[in-house]
């Protein structure tokens, strides 16, 4: 099994070169979306949460109000912290269980937004950055997920910062650009990547 730990920063394009990684056959163990799962109503992980920040966290149907709760945390670094230490142990878990369940000879890519803010790197055979100017970031989140500028630049001031991201890479995909020049890239990434599994059996 190769294990490829893959970050970065909010709106730099983590989740399309997932999906071309998914794409040439990796096996995606998406940290965000078992973030999700670990908070879904009648989980511990909930129940969690809402004896941290009260029930006004929650919306009426009983779910998790993420945009009142990111409101919350992307705000304060210690409320933050709080939410992290609550979610970051279920999120473990669950990702051990889904790579035991891989298979030995898989490919298998960690998609881990805040792998350098919680010291990761150290955890996988390689680690793959995707990069991206702040400025292209900010505009991504305005323009395509259309967050208010003021919680785009709250959310990217509480990631690592670029240098921060780069500096513990082994391999930088530069999304600065359109889709056409992120393909390639992605490409010989994955080659290199089975052409190492190969040589490791």
């Amino acid at each position: 099994m190769l294990r490829l730990g893959l970050t970065g920063g909010i709106g730099a394009g983590k989740s399309e070169v997932s999906r071309l990684l998914t794409g040439y056959g990796a096996v995606l163990i998406d940290s965000d979306r078992i973030a999700r799962e670990v908070v879904e109503p009648g989980t511990p992980g909930l129940a969690a949460v809402v004896a941290e920040f009260g029930p006004e966290v929650l919306t009426g149907e009983g779910r998790l109000d993420r945009p009142k709760l990111g409101g919350i945390v992307f705000a304060d670094q210690d409320r933050l912290r709080a939410l992290n230490a609550i979610v970051h142990p279920l999120v473990r878990a669950r990702s051990a269980e889904l790579e035991a369940a891989a298979g030995p000879d898989a490919i298998v890519v960690h998609d881990v937004p805040l792998l350098v803010e919680n010291g990761m790197q150290g955890l996988y055979d390689l680690v793959v950055v995707v990069d991206a100017s702040p400025e292209t970031q900010l505009d991504r989140l305005v323009r395509q997920r259309g967050m208010a500028e003021p919680e785009a630049r709250d959310r990217m001031a509480a990631q690592a910062t670029r240098e921060e991201r780069r500096a513990v890479a082994d391999v930088v995909i530069d999304n600065d650009g359109p889709l056409e020049r992120l393909e390639p890239q992605v490409r010989e990434v994955w080659e290199k990547l089975t052409e190492r599994a190969a040589a490791g059996r």
